[in-house]
Order: C-alpha cells, then structure tokens, then sequence
C-alpha cells in the first residue's frame, strides 16, 4: 500500500472516530438531559403534591376552625327572646302628648301661668269685662293663664257672651278653662240671664229622692253652657247638711252621706256627657260651719272621726266612681283636721295627706278663691298662692291681686322653694283633662 493510500485510510479513521465520539457525546447529553427531564418532573410533582396536601390540610383547618366558631356561637350567642314591650294605657298615651305637645316647649314663665284660673278683670285692669278685644289679647300673651272664670257682671246677651269666650279662646297659646259657678238653679248667673234652662235647687232635687232628676239638671245645665262656650262648671257640691244654717246652703243635696254622693255623681255626669268638666266641692265639706269665708275666718268643730265617717265618704264614692276629675278645697279652717287655723286649701294635711294620698285622688286639686276675706285678712296674695301650691294644690283660684300672686310662684320656683318638677306634675293632671279627647281622635 503506497503512502497516499496509507494517509487515506488515517484520515478516514480519524473521522469515523470523531463520529463515534460526538454520537456517545449526544447519547450521554441526551441522557443526562432525560435524567433532569425525570428529576425536575418528579419534583414538580412533589411540590404539586405537597401544594395540594398543604392546601387540603389548610382548608381542613378552616373548615374545623369555622365549625368551632359556629359552635362557639351557639353557645355564647344564643338567640335572645323577643322582648313584648306593654301596650301604653290611655292615660300613658296621654300624658305622652302633654309631655312632647307642651310641657317640654313652655317656658317657666308660661308654666307658671297656667296654674292659675282668674276672672278677666284681673288680668286685664277693666272693672267689668264684657268683650275680649285687644286689651285681653294683650294680657294673654303676657299673661297665658290655666283659665277665666266669668260672673253675673261678665254677662250681657247669648251673643255678646259667646262672641267673648270665643275671642278669648284665639287669644291665647295654650287651651283654657272657660268656668263659671253654675247649678243651674236661681245663684247660677247664666240661668240667671236668661240664657239657660232654670233647674230645681240641688236641695230640692235632693228632697225629690230621684238621682234621675240630678243627672237630668247637670245635662240641662251643661248643654247651655258648652253651647255658649264653657268647659268647666265650679259644681256640683259634695257637702252634706250637718247643723242648720249651714254654709252650703240649698247646694247642698241633703244629709245622708250615700244619697248625696249619688245625686252628686248623677250631676257631674249630666254635665260631663255634654263636654263640661265639673269640678266638685268644697273639701272637706262646710256643712258643718255657719261661717262664710266670704266674710273672714270660717272654722268647723267637727272632729276627724266624723269627716271620715260622712263628708269623706261622699268625696270617696265620687271619687272611686272613676269620673270625678277636678275638686275644689275650702278655705275654712278644720282645726281637728289641720291641728290649727289654717284654711284646708293652704293645709297640706288636708290636701295633700288626706285627699291625695288617703282618698287617692289623681285628679285636679283646686284652691278656694283666694280673693275671699278668710285668705285675704291673714295672707298677701303671693304668700297664699304659694302656700296652697306647696299645700298640694294644682291650679290657683282668683287670687286676689293676679299679678303679686303669679310673680310670687314664679319666684318660689325659681329659687327653690318650690320645685319645676312639681309644676310639671300639675300641668300634667290639668291638660288630662284639655287634651282628653286626643285619646279619642
């Protein structure tokens, strides 16, 4: 073999080894390769497998952590009972009105007004009110009293009378007693006039043994004088006949305590089928004494045992009737009562101890005029108006010098001596009465 040929075959011999070279090269690359091509996949799959256990353990717990949860507010919050709130009784439903409607937005001043009950002279300065222009518009807005009561000189005609009432009703901010003292017999001014249906006296009615005909009289009575404007009547009397030439007079219905509460309650509920509030007197009855607080001190000998055995009775059975709402205390003084001479409607023995909370009445307490000489000769104006609402009374009746009297409350409640809480609580039990037929609406 010559050299050429020689070199030839070396050179075909260096590739073929070369090839086989890069083949075992390739083989083992592609080996390796399909090595991390298997240890990359079965760590995918680990970690994948380790994701979705962790996963799975994750949401174990949570669904063990919202079971325990819902355990724990099973048992700790379990559901609370549906409360039953009380249905509000009428008078809570009431006193709620008077509460937002008015006693919240009265000024102290108002307040104050409102506890008194006065003639329109009073208020105004004239000697003899007959009509209710700006004079009594004037004093009204300064002046916005609980009430005006009229009298015999107040009264011309059915129209004049009405045309004033009426006029004093749109004077004034708040609803107003308009009262007269009337019976219906021949001391009532309105029957008087002419301009109601004249009633037997309640002696004769009382006499005639029939409490229809008492009933019959507060319904005649009532109905001429809702007609003409008025919502308040300073009657019936609750005073029994016990010496003679006694102070109640032929008001009186008799002298037997049970027949004369029943002729008593027939009146006041005539009267108050036809709208007007009857306001009973004269506690604790001044049938017993021939004095008249008219003319000065009035006193009774009566003893306490004897009051509750027969006058107290009376005031009890109107009141337990449920239709007794207003009752007037007397200016005579019951020593056996009061353990002194205090008049009974600056006592708070009488007023407070015995007619409130003894014979639990929860109506309106009123005073005895306090323009009659058994007031006016031992006390001034302010001092007997003070004293009777610290007595327990609700509302101040003709007080002699309207003014003095207002200011002298007004400045008790301002410095203490009497409370704004306790005026409230008057003017409460006062606009039961004015705002009574909201219940009804």
């Amino acid at each position: 073999m010559d050299t050429n040929e020689q070199r030839q075959e070396s050179q075909q011999n260096r590739r073929e080894e070369r090839h086989k070279r890069r083949q075992r090269s390739q083989i083992i690359a592609y080996t390796v390769v399909g090595i991390m091509i298997l240890v990359l996949a079965a760590g995918i799959a680990f970690a994948v497998s380790k994701i979705t256990g962790m996963n799975h353990d994750r949401q174990e717990q949570q669904n063990k952590l919202d079971d325990i949860i819902a355990s724990e507010e099973t048992i700790t919050a379990p559901t609370e009972p549906v409360e039953t709130v009380p249905e509000l009784t009428n008078e809570q439903k009431l006193d709620k009105i008077i509460d937002e409607a008015i006693i919240q937005n009265m000024p102290l001043e108002d307040k104050v007004a409102g506890l008194f009950i006065t003639t329109p002279e009073s208020i105004t300065g004239v000697s003899a009110a007959v009509q209710a222009g700006d004079g009594t518009k004037d004093a009204l807005s300064k002046y916005p009293v609980g009430g005006i009561v009229y009298a015999a000189k107040n009264i011309q005609s059915a129209d004049q009378l009405k045309q004033m009432i009426d006029n004093t009703k749109l004077y004034t901010s708040y609803p107003l007693f308009i009262a007269i003292d009337g019976e219906g017999s021949g001391t009532d001014a309105v029957a008087a006039a002419g301009l109601g249906t004249k009633t037997d006296s309640p002696e004769t009615i009382g006499a005639s043994g029939d409490t229809n005909n008492a009933y019959t009289a507060g319904t005649t009575v009532g109905s001429y004088l809702a007609e003409l404007g008025f919502n308040l009547d300073f009657a019936p009397a609750a005073d029994l006949k016990v010496v003679d030439g006694n102070a109640a007079g032929s008001s009186s219905y008799g002298t037997d305590a049970a027949t004369v509460a029943s002729f008593v309650t027939g009146m006041q509920t005539g009267l108050q089928e036809q709208k007007v509030t009857a306001a009973i007197g004269h506690f604790p009855g001044i049938g017993s004494t021939t004095q008249s607080t008219k003319n000065g001190m009035a006193s009774t000998d009566r003893s306490a045992e004897d009051f509750r055995a027969n006058e107290f009775a009376v005031f009890q059975s109107c009141i337990d009737s449920g239709e007794t709402k207003m009752i007037t205390v007397s200016n005579m003084a019951a020593p056996s009562l009061t353990g002194d001479n205090t008049p009974c409607s600056l006592s708070g023995a009488v007023v407070t101890d015995i007619l409130r909370n003894e014979l639990n009445f929860r109506g309106v307490i009123v005073s005895g005029a306090m323009n009659q000489a058994a007031i006016t000769n031992y006390y001034g104006a302010d001092e007997a108006a003070v004293l009777a609402l610290r007595a327990g009374c609700d509302m101040i009746y003709a007080p002699e010098n309207f003014e003095t009297a207002y200011n002298g409350v007004l400045e008790a409640v301002q410095n203490g001596t009497i409370s704004e809480d306790r005026v409230n609580d008057s003017l409460r039990r006062i606009y039961r009465i004015k705002y009574a037929d909201k219940i009804e609406q």
